[in-house]
């Protein structure tokens, strides 16, 4: 019985998915994306972190179908004389992994933090939430900034491209986890007065199994959500930090960094610097968003609509 229960769940699931042409079209564009970022040194015609490929007499080269353009770069070069289109994609797997990274950080600090709060005792509750409450009147810029200025100082500027990815992680990650705790404790707060959490109790079970083996399951239909929409979200922060100058080095390629890095350079005739990063950046932002959605509206049957 609980076998085909499962199988159609996972056929309505199918069915509903394909019956949305927004779910399916946003699906197949983040696959995309997300394909061609990972196989970057496969698609890629150049390295754009491979400095003995790169020739600064090849800066600003515009977009092939341009006057001027060049067949070897398909999208122009940038300012440095990198091929735009290595560059993006090899700058949107770093922007994923941040983001991906990110999020997993925001989730296990959150989820723990929530489960804690809404099964432990009150004075704990209140403890954690008032540490969530001064967590997020902190933005990731205000932490950016100040980590910042400290892992610079710690390994100086040159050395800091090196931690640049796992910094970001750290900062975004820092800044967001309060969303999963109080998400997390409510869930907690509406399950452990349901009658299996009391049985378990009745029979003896520790509370952090009771946490980990019977609330947490239940709980993390609400957290699936969130992730992706705080994958999307990472990935802005990154984009915004970078673009600010507290995230990726121009050395490094990022969306953000390379937005930021032809950013000077847009109103004086090489626009497509900024341009297709930018568009790309909102593309994979935008699915990502699109796919949250639907997958909100499905899991949730008070707002789902057949």
């Amino acid at each position: 019985m609980a076998g085909l229960l499962k199988r159609f769940r996972q056929s309505y699931f199918l069915y509903s998915f394909l019956r949305d042409p927004v779910a399916v079209t946003s699906f197949a564009l983040f696959v995309i994306l997300a394909a061609s970022a990972l196989l970057a040194p496969v698609i890629a015609p150049h390295n754009p972190f491979d400095g003995a490929n790169i020739d600064i007499m090849d800066a600003e080269t515009p977009p092939l179908w341009k006057d001027g353009g060049n067949p070897e770069f398909l999208l122009g070069t940038d300012n440095q004389g990198r091929d735009l289109f290595s560059a993006i994609l090899y700058g949107m797997r770093v922007s994923l992994l941040i983001g991906v990274g990110a999020v997993a950080m925001q989730a296990c600090i959150g989820i723990m933090v929530g489960l804690l709060s809404g099964y432990g005792s009150r004075r704990l509750d209140n403890i954690l939430m008032r540490i969530a409450d001064v967590q997020l009147s902190f933005s990731s810029y205000m932490v950016a900034i100040f980590l910042g200025a400290i892992v610079q100082m710690t390994f100086g500027v040159g050395r800091y491209e090196q931690v640049a990815v796992p910094f970001l992680v750290l900062v975004i990650g820092l800044a967001e986890w309060p969303q999963y705790a109080r998400t997390v404790r409510a869930s907690v707060l509406a399950e452990k007065k349901k009658e299996y959490v009391e049985a378990a109790r009745v029979i003896g079970l520790r509370p952090f199994r009771i946490m980990w083996r019977h609330i947490l399951p239940n709980t993390l239909t609400p957290v699936l959500v969130i992730s992706t929409v705080q994958v999307a979200n990472a990935i802005m922060s990154e984009a915004a930090l970078s673009f600010l100058g507290l995230g990726m080095p121009v050395t490094k390629p990022s969306l953000g960094s390379l937005i930021k890095s032809g950013f000077q350079y847009f109103f004086s005739g090489s626009w497509w610097i900024t341009l297709f990063p930018g568009v790309v950046l909102i593309l994979l932002v935008l699915s990502i968003n699109l796919l949250g959605d639907w997958l909100r509206d499905f899991l949730n049957p008070k707002l789902y609509k057949d």
